[in-house]
């Protein structure tokens, strides 16, 4: 039997990885993410718009290495979490975790990552976020489907080079915010 199937979500969560211990266990691109988990920022204004956030959150990532947008998003999402004491963040493998996965599909049909799902601190899940921000996810989603795809990673790694990871952030800060007041 699937380990997964017999452990609980809370103790899922227990057992995976910080970010910085998910690190440690890449392989694939090692050196891209480092290099951007080095260079990760979040602003002062987003760091006090977290702490101002009521209650303790989960951040649970799903992801692997290969993982192009989860190189680009995650290493800003540790970074919020590291300076925001009621965030906690670990890391989980999609591909050990498709139950997890299976329930965040883009689109109802893609398992596309990374995936970060909210919980609050009895671990009822509240809100998800991802695979990316909302403008290059659009863009991917029309024009960057007509495109080979080569030419259309380029153009994402350009709007993450421009974005700095503001608008994931941004976009998690605005769904824990959405569900932090709610019963």
């Amino acid at each position: 039997m699937d380990t997964t199937e017999t452990m609980s979500l809370r103790e899922r969560f227990a057992a995976a990885p910080d970010f910085p211990g998910y690190l440690e266990t890449v392989e694939k691109n090692r050196d891209l993410w480092h290099s951007v988990a080095k260079r990760a920022t979040i602003s002062d204004e987003d760091a006090e718009r977290a702490r101002a956030i009521p209650g303790s959150w989960k951040l649970l990532a799903l992801t692997e290495d290969w993982c192009g947008d989860a190189v680009n998003t995650l290493p800003v999402v540790a970074r919020l979490a590291e300076r925001t004491p009621g965030l906690e963040l670990r890391v989980l493998l999609r591909d050990e975790n498709l139950d997890i996965m299976d329930a965040h599909l883009t689109n109802g049909k893609s398992r596309s990552i990374p995936i970060v799902v909210i919980y609050d601190e009895d671990f009822r899940e509240r809100a998800w976020w991802g695979p990316r921000p909302t403008e290059i996810q659009n863009w991917v989603m029309e024009e960057g489907l007509d495109m080979d795809a080569e030419p259309r990673y380029k153009e994402v790694r350009r709007y993450y080079a421009r974005d700095k990871g503001r608008s994931t952030v941004d976009e998690l800060l605005s769904r824990i915010e959405g569900v932090a007041n709610e019963p």
